[in-house]
């Protein structure tokens, strides 16, 4: 879920054609299978089970799994996908996923969809995995924001169950403010000038989106009449909730669990896990808070969502490809995919999301993620996520009154545009 800048093979040519490595399966030689997870994705309880499980079913074959960091991952990835030992499975941020599949470098898996449970993928990761009509990374679990709350001030504001729709949710604000909008310190839902993921979700819910596909191409709508009206939302939210946050800066800075730690914020919209970097200066944060989905200006229902997330692949230039794919059958099985959910993600190949109702954060997290999106599949939009993002623009200038409406959504549009084609 981790955006960075598409890869240029610094050894351009170098990428075989994924042998696999039919004569070592026939005559038994022992064999090591290399695999790359992130930091912080896969619990080790469950990848000590896996690789344990796959041993014992595959003699000979020993996995060996290292754990990457985020940080850097890029230029490692670079070095490994254009040489001739690549790791023989990697994990990939969605939004990284396109710009490496269009480097020619991952196996090509559209033949293999079946066997690898695509019948249960989560359709967002899905069309991330997707380059030039062929599939060619799986989902492996994913993530979306829901509203964390104060479950005291809420009962304090007389607010008897949490919003179904906007128009509840601006009425809860206003009872919140009316009940503790004297103490300066108070904001009834902290909510930063840049919150470009939340935004989303306000388009989606108007129909629109941040572009349109045709081909492989992408064409820019935030222009669009939809877009603007999911942008004057967020702008009504912002306004509504007396929030301090800054306009010119997004949800990480400063970090918006923070300053929910501190116990003057209602609401948040954030991250299952945002709750637990809040109640680590404040434990009593976490027995007092709760959450629901990002209602839908349509009563009863909720917003769709941004769904950030990690697919995997097979480099092509793997030793070991029959084995990779063994390996990601068992890991997007029911058993794992399972141990994920119970880990508090949403499994990107299960359709069984019972394991996470034991937490109401994550059961919200759970419940919007029926209906979750994902960015354009296109190469470009690490680049543009990585790099100065028109959408985070166009939200200061809007917000700020640097900008009307037309102006910063058209001029964003036009940026966009600019970075889909550069």
């Amino acid at each position: 879920m981790v955006g960075v800048a598409a890869i240029a093979l610094a050894t351009a040519g170098c990428a075989g054609s994924g042998s696999g490595s039919t004569d070592q399966a026939s005559n038994g030689e022992p064999r090591t299978l290399t695999v790359w997870l992130m930091n912080g994705s896969a619990p080790e309880t469950l990848t000590d089970s896996l690789n344990k499980e796959f041993e014992g079913a595959n003699e000979g074959v020993t996995v060996k799994y290292e754990v990457q960091e985020w940080n850097g991952i890029q230029d490692k990835l670079t070095t490994a996908l254009g040489s001739q030992d690549p790791p023989d499975v990697i994990e990939l941020g969605n939004t990284q996923a396109p710009s490496i599949a269009a480097e020619k470098v991952l196996t090509d898996l559209t033949g293999d969809v079946d066997a690898l449970h695509g019948d249960q993928w989560l359709a967002s990761l899905k069309a991330s995995g997707e380059w030039d009509g062929k599939q060619y990374s799986t989902p492996f679990y994913a993530a979306n924001r829901s509203v964390i709350y104060r479950t005291d001030m809420f009962q304090e504001a007389g607010i008897t169950a949490p919003p179904t729709s906007r128009e509840e949710w601006l009425d809860a604000i206003t009872k919140l403010e009316a009940k503790f909008g004297s103490d300066p310190q108070f904001q009834a839902l902290y909510l930063p000038g840049q919150n470009w993921y939340t935004l989303l979700s306000f388009i989606y819910d108007e129909g629109g989106d941040i572009a349109k596909k045709s081909g492989n191409d992408f064409k820019a709508t935030v222009n669009s009449d939809q877009a603007k009206a999911g942008l004057e939302f967020y702008k009504q939210l912002v306004d509504a909730s007396g929030t301090t946050a800054p306009k010119d800066n997004d949800e990480q800075n400063p970090e918006q669990a923070g300053i929910y730690g501190q116990g003057k914020v209602a609401m948040m919209i954030a991250l299952p896990w945002e709750l637990g970097t809040a109640a680590k200066d404040n434990p009593d944060i976490q027995t007092k808070s709760s959450a629901f989905p990002i209602p839908s200006k349509n009563a009863g229902k909720t917003a769709p969502v941004f769904q950030g997330g990690s697919n995997l692949a097979i480099p092509l230039n793997s030793k070991n490809a029959d084995l990779a794919k063994d390996y990601l059958k068992l890991l997007l099985s029911d058993k794992y995919q399972g141990q994920l959910a119970e880990a508090g993600m949403v499994p990107g190949a299960s359709t069984d999301l019972s394991a996470l109702d034991a937490n109401p954060v994550s059961k919200a997290m759970a419940t919007a993620s029926k209906n979750g999106k994902a960015v354009p599949a296109t190469p470009k939009w690490a680049t543009i996520e990585a790099g100065q993002n028109p959408l985070k623009d166009m939200m200061t200038a809007y917000l700020t009154g640097a900008k009307d409406l037309d102006t910063a959504t058209g001029d964003a549009n036009t940026a966009l545009d600019a970075a889909f084609t550069g």
